[in-house]
């Protein structure tokens, strides 16, 4: 990936890297993040970032704060400039490497196609320059544009992403929220094992080397073939020791949820992370039509309209476009916001239509067309239409550009569309939460909107990371897509 130069007999330990406007832009505090290495400003840089500080978007905002992080840096060190600024006092020694900005012209011999117009070209100037000055050090690019890169590399220079602001490189590494237990796992934990009951279900005290690696509110599973296969839900960990519970099955028609029955492993667990009052947040991962949207709004309606847990429902999400924008919305905030909530005007349709039979059995965990009972239980038409009416009277749209300062109290909070948000956002719709409030994340990270976002740097990846092992929080990957068979098969295939 790195073009490396034999110029110099040894190189030094610490490397020069060359940040692009768009890193500032994207981390503020990238700054900090290189450890003993050096980091170099070209003047460019300064200027792109200078003229992206206006407004009131996120790029903006993160280029005010870079801006100001640069000021505390170079302040009462103006004469140390040249010599690049010491990044241990101010980093509190996060960073042990120097800072250097641009001081003198730097006109590298850059091939006639690229013109110093540019300001990206500029910037590849600056780093010929540098390597030809330092030939024995490794001067690299850091940019978030690919393009640059590839430039870059074209030109024979070191060039790199900047991974710093990533949970995971991998996100097959990605806490599932479930674990599947070895065959022998009775045989090696349950030796001395403990059962007892409270509250209706079955807890196990078993202790083994699994144990320590289990956490908090994580779901096990062992399918031996049987017909019930053994599931349950991680209580508490301590050392070598785990409780177990068993789990509610809401993939029977009696436990059913405003009609709608678990279809698959789960969205059954999902549905027991949903329907616990003791956690208090729950992220859900999957791909189009695996029943996220009706599962969270069938658990929020339940505990919002039958056992009056919480006051009302309030869904948001980040509007990001997937074509071109139409323009201007006209209407109230929630008028605004109602083109970007289809697929929660379809799952409500779902949830007050009853299927055929629906009086009698649950509905399906799917928005492809099973429908709960609530619908078509109050008197046909008109009592699906007051049902729909009452549904709707609890249920509040709010835009993303609002919630800053605000608290809900008593709240069922779902975040759709979650894998497009960055970390700080997601960070500041979950501090709305007060006492008594709820909070659901959703999103399918293989469907990114957003610019400079990707599956291991996106909010809902870093909420996952970041909670997993929490007693009041729970997290499922949903597998299985139950829309159609059509859909299944384009989500495999395209």
């Amino acid at each position: 990936m790195n073009a490396k130069s034999t110029r110099g007999a040894a190189r030094p330990a610490t490397k020069l890297f060359v940040l692009d406007t768009n890193v500032l832009m994207h981390d503020p505090t990238c700054l900090y993040r290189f450890q003993e290495h050096d980091i170099f400003l070209p003047m460019m840089t300064l200027e792109e970032l200078d003229a992206n500080k206006k407004g009131m978007s996120e790029v903006a905002r993160n280029a005010r704060q870079a801006s100001r992080l640069l000021d505390e840096i170079v302040s009462g060190c103006e004469h140390a400039i040249k010599q690049g600024i010491e990044l241990t006092g101010p980093s509190r020694e996060l960073a042990s490497g120097r800072l250097h900005l641009q001081t003198e012209a730097m006109n590298g011999g850059l091939p006639a196609s690229l013109p110093t117009s540019r300001g990206d070209n500029q910037i590849l100037a600056v780093l010929i320059h540098l390597r030809d000055a330092q030939p024995g050090r490794h001067v690299i690019l850091v940019s978030k544009d690919i393009n640059m890169r590839i430039k870059a590399r074209a030109l024979g220079l070191e060039a790199q992403d900047y991974f710093n602001d990533k949970v995971l490189e991998d996100t097959d590494l990605l806490y599932p929220g479930t674990l599947e237990l070895p065959a022998d796992f009775w045989e090696t934990h349950g030796q001395d094992m403990k059962s007892w009951k409270e509250d209706g279900r079955t807890l196990y005290r078993v202790a083994g080397p699994l144990c320590q690696d289990l956490l908090a509110n994580q779901f096990l599973y062992l399918d031996d073939g049987q017909d019930k296969p053994f599931q349950s839900i991680v209580r508490e960990t301590d050392g070598k020791t785990a409780v177990l519970s068993t789990l509610i099955d809401y993939g029977h028609a009696k436990n059913a949820v405003w009609g709608i029955t678990a279809r698959n492993r789960e969205q059954n667990f999902a549905l027991n992370l949903l329907m616990d009052p003791e956690i208090d947040f729950v992220t859900l991962l999957g791909q189009a039509g695996t029943g996220k949207t009706l599962l969270t709004l069938a658990a929020g309606l339940t505990q919002t309209l039958e056992s009056k847990r919480y006051a009302e429902i309030i869904i948001t999400r980040v509007t990001v476009p997937v074509g071109e924008d139409i323009g201007f919305l006209p209407g109230s905030e929630e008028e605004k916001m109602t083109p970007w909530m289809g697929a929660i005007e379809d799952n409500l349709e779902v949830l007050n239509k009853p299927a055929d039979g629906a009086e009698k059995s649950g509905g399906s965990a799917t928005s492809a067309g099973f429908g709960g009972t609530h619908g078509g239980q109050y008197g046909g038409d008109w009592g699906r239409a007051a049902t729909m009416d009452l549904i709707k009277s609890r249920i509040r749209i709010k835009s993303l550009n609002f919630m800053r300062g605000r608290t809900f109290l008593n709240k069922f909070l779902i975040i759709d569309e979650a894998q497009n948000l960055t970390p700080k956002q997601m960070k500041t719709l979950i501090t709305r939460a007060g006492p008594g409030t709820k909070v659901v994340c959703m999103g399918n990270i293989a469907q990114i909107d957003t610019p400079y976002l990707t599956e291991g740097s996106s909010g809902i990846t870093y909420a996952v990371d970041r909670f997993k092992g929490w007693p009041h929080s729970g997290h499922i990957t949903l597998q299985r897509g139950e829309r159609s068979r059509l859909a299944e098969h384009a989500a495999e295939v395209l």
